[in-house]
This record gives structure tokens, sequence and C-alpha cells, in this order.
């Protein structure tokens, strides 16, 4: 009986690293990340050929309401104008690195802008005034570690200046 368990015990042992080693159960992100959106609004992204230009921006904060700790977590937000299914601006950003977010813990705040958005002459206030402005709107996903990118929200911009 002993000879028999001396043969098998190196075969336990490695499944039992390859099984420790897999990181536990896959969250469900829709159900174990809470999105809070802090503020949306349109950023001042400087002077762009003698012109002001403006892009959609929001500042966000992520919970980690599941029981497991989210590791390289990352999020991928798709700006839309109004009523349009194309994609207009893309923003990405890294919530946690490789030290994760851990159960029941909070992000910063977090602010995410798209590279695309609008130029005028005039003061930005006003642009956000101007008959020939659209509203625009984002969808925000969600991915860690290796899994495949979930959908956790969508928000419009607010027709407003923000300096996240």
């Amino acid at each position: 009986m002993c000879a028999r368990l001396r043969s098998v015990l190196p075969f336990i042992l490695l499944s039992g690293f390859a099984a420790a080693s897999c990181g536990g159960p896959t969250v469900d992100l829709k159900q174990g990340l809470q999105l809070d959106i802090v503020s949306s609004g349109w950023f001042d992204a400087g002077i762009v050929d003698g012109k002001n230009k403006l892009v959609p921006a929001l500042v966000i904060k992520l919970k980690n309401v599941s029981d497991q700790k989210l590791v390289s977590l990352q999020i991928n937000a798709i700006f839309h104008r109004v009523n349009d299914t194309q994609e207009w601006g893309t923003g990405f950003i890294t919530a946690a690195g490789s030290d994760g977010l851990r159960s029941g813990d909070t992000t910063v705040p977090l602010t995410i802008k798209s590279h695309l958005g609008y130029t005028g002459t005039e003061p930005r206030a006003e642009m956000l005034s101007n008959s020939k402005f659209v509203d625009a709107r984002v969808d925000l996903f969600a991915k860690y570690g290796s899994t495949q990118w979930t959908k956790v929200g969508e928000t419009p911009i607010s027709r407003q200046l923000v300096t996240p």
C-alpha cells in the first residue's frame, strides 16, 4: 500500500498545484463590480490648429463587490454621438494593476477622456451652446486578468465643462 501511495503522490501534488494556480472562480463583472459615475462633461483639451478643443470625459469610481480580488482591472470607454451607433472616440484606463482591487475596496476617482471631440474658434463655454453641437454618450466595458470584456454601464455626457 505504501509503494502504491508513493507512486501516485507526485501526481496528486501536481494536481493540487495546478488547481491552486487557477486563481479561483471567475467573477461576473455585471454583478461583482459597482460603477459610480462621479461626473461627466466636456474637458478642455487645449488648442489644436489655433482652435479650442473639447472632448467628452467622465470621472468614475469602481467598487469590487465580489468576494475575489480583481487583478489587472481595465476599463474601456466607447464614446458615441447621441443617436449614432458608430464609435466616435475611445478612452482606456487601467483601474487596478497587478496588485488588483481587493474585495470591498473602491478605486480613487478615475478620469476617462475621448481622444476625439469638437474644435471651434468661439470660447469653450459658447461651444456647448452652438446650434451644431451634438451631445454624446459613453458605453463602459470592464475586464480583469484574461477574462472577456463585459459591458458594465452607459451614461450620457452632460453638456457642461469639467476639469477632471
